[in-house]
């Protein structure tokens, strides 16, 4: 029955989609597109399964491959991974609604508060003055220490996980809202970071299940893709034509990728879902270091921002350690 329900449901989402997108291009007399731009519907099959399947988003793959094989400006790659998160996350948010699947409402609600502000700040302040080899530097390099850490915390049998957020003080909400601000700005950049970042620290600060946090953060990139497409499309009007004819054709192929990518995860343990996610940050940082070959400064930058994720998680995760212990102390009394 849940495998019908899953049918159904997506259904509709998808026939509506696709027969807009149908008329549109039929109209327009497009269709040639595809010739043109096949490369960017290959690699969106990977990239739309990726972003329903974990707490990266599409444009984590979309932005590299863009920018870094295909030589595409980083104002396109990131136009374009907004656009088609804002289908292609929105369809597997749409699903995971329908389908009840298991969502934090407080992580997704404060962060995606604090994601807007920052995404609105960040295009507009720092998004134009920001070197791309940097940011996707830091970006890999800040992801892979958090691998190390989730991958230390799921090993060790002593590091229970939860299901549900544990009533959150006024502080507790200001840092939930402060890091949403912070993945804003990272979103702004370069189209998608703040679930991964929201994800990090409830895993490791709140020991919140990947099983959780996973469809949680997919609901939290889905908002603010599409607040980020809207804003640039429509108030900033900077979204061209060449993103554009990206983003028509992938659309056929995300609104089936994602939502079959949150799907399948949610079928699958919580160690299958952190083995995922170790395969996706261990290649995207591999990738990086291929295409990109820091040399000089950046080499230096990479190392000292994966050391310093390093410790900065390290950090958090003893915090929590001593947190629950102090806990279960005057839970005993």
């Amino acid at each position: 029955m849940k495998n019908l329900n899953f049918k159904i449901y997506h259904f509709f989402f998808s026939i509506v989609i696709l027969t807009i997108w149908f008329i549109y291009i039929s109209y327009t007399h497009q269709w040639n597109l595809f010739i043109e731009n096949w490369f960017m519907s290959i690699t969106m099959i990977f990239g739309s399964f990726i972003a329903g399947a974990t707490s990266e988003g599409g444009g984590a793959v979309a932005f590299p491959v863009m920018t870094l094989i295909f030589q595409i400006t980083p104002d396109i790659a990131r136009n374009f991974s907004l656009a088609i998160q804002s289908i292609g996350m929105s369809a597997a948010a749409y699903l995971i609604f329908t389908q009840r699947i298991p969502i934090n409402k407080t992580y997704l609600l404060l962060c995606s508060l604090g994601g807007f502000l920052g995404l609105i700040l960040g295009t507009y302040l720092i998004a134009p003055i920001v070197s791309p080899p940097y940011t996707k530097m830091f970006f890999v390099s800040l992801w892979l220490s958090f691998g190390v850490i989730l991958f230390y915390l799921n090993i060790n049998a002593s590091h229970q996980k939860i299901e549900s957020l544990p009533p959150l003080s006024i502080t507790d909400k200001k840092i939930f809202i402060l890091l949403g601000f912070l993945g804003g700005i990272i979103v702004s950049i370069i189209g998608s970071g703040l679930d991964i970042l929201t994800f990090a620290f409830v895993t490791i600060r709140y020991r919140l299940s990947e099983k959780i946090a996973t469809p949680t953060s997919v609901c939290l990139m889905a908002g603010n893709s599409l607040v980020g497409f809207l804003f640039h499309a429509f108030l900033i009007g900077d979204f061209g034509v060449q993103e554009f004819r990206y983003w028509i054709v992938c659309i056929p192929v995300v609104i089936f990728g994602a939502p079959l990518g949150a799907y399948f995860i949610n079928q699958k343990s919580q160690t299958f879902i952190a083995n995922c996610l170790y395969l996706v940050l261990i290649s995207q940082f591999i990738g990086a270091l291929i295409v990109i070959q820091p040399t000089g400064l950046l080499a230096w930058f990479t190392l000292g921002t994966f050391v310093t994720g390093l410790i900065l998680f390290f950090s958090l995760e003893r915090s929590s350690r001593i947190s629950n212990l102090h806990s279960a102390g005057w839970s005993d009394r």
